[in-house]
């Protein structure tokens, strides 16, 4: 029951599964890589001003399927069944895809952007140009963005609050490109509203009842359990199903 669970989750947001697989097999060719193909890598597979004048696509797409430090992959696995594969399976795989991909170019460019403005203006050096700048984060800010809505209300304003605390703090207390990026990844997402109409938000007053059932679901898919939940290990029954004398 608990493999049906995983197997039914993953069928319904296959697009957030076959990047986060992607991003382990990057991962683990970073892992195995000598320092200077590392650096290789991380390097000639970024967004940054020079690759984006020489490979502007491939910057722009490959730049998503890679993470600088391979350590951090659980963390990301994690952010990505709760934002992406939500906003996959609430949406639909293609508005979630647009949604994602449209702001990771978005914020890319516009980051970038800041970049070359913060060079020509003698704030940053020219060295910048060659930064590594690869990751996720835009992707799953912009998921973030358009989750609101499926919060349903009063805890949608709350999380907004939250939301835009968090993109906005590390602005305006002198952030780098990357915090342009994550704001404008974010904003993105929140600007997506119309791809959730029709669609209901969250029922929290259900959470209880789902929980009790993937707790049950659990159980009965760890062996040996069965006389932990209540059941007889010798009749196969549970005790509120056993017949009355």
């Amino acid at each position: 029951m608990a493999r049906s669970a995983v197997r039914s989750w993953i069928a319904s947001s296959p697009g957030t599964h076959i990047w986060l697989l992607v991003i382990g097999i990057t991962s683990l060719v970073i892992a195995a890589a000598s320092q200077d193909l590392e650096m290789f890598l991380l390097h000639r597979n970024s967004s940054n001003i020079h690759q984006l004048t020489k490979h502007p696509l491939q910057a722009l797409l490959i730049s998503g399927f890679w993470i600088e430090n391979p350590s951090s992959f659980l963390l990301y696995a994690a952010l990505f069944e709760v934002l992406h594969a939500n906003v996959e399976r609430w949406t639909g795989t293609a508005r979630w895809l647009f949604t994602v991909g449209f702001a990771h170019i978005a914020a890319t460019l516009v980051s970038q952007e800041v970049v070359l403005l913060s060079i020509e203006d003698h704030s940053l050096p020219r060295s910048m140009k060659r930064v590594v700048d690869i990751g996720v984060s835009y992707g799953l800010a912009a998921a973030a963005g358009i989750l609101t809505y499926r919060m349903p209300r009063p805890w949608r304003w709350v999380y907004l609050a939250g939301l835009v605390l968090f993109f906005a703090v590390p602005l305006a207390t002198g952030g780098t490109f990357t915090d342009v990026g994550h704001a404008m990844a974010a904003a993105i997402g929140l600007g997506c509203w119309q791809f959730t109409q029709g669609r209901p938000p969250w029922d929290f007053g259900r959470v209880p009842g789902a929980l009790r059932r993937a707790v049950i679901a659990v159980r009965q898919g760890i062996p040996g359990w069965s006389g932990r939940s209540g059941q007889d290990d010798r009749s196969g029954l549970s005790r509120t199903d056993a017949p009355g004398p």
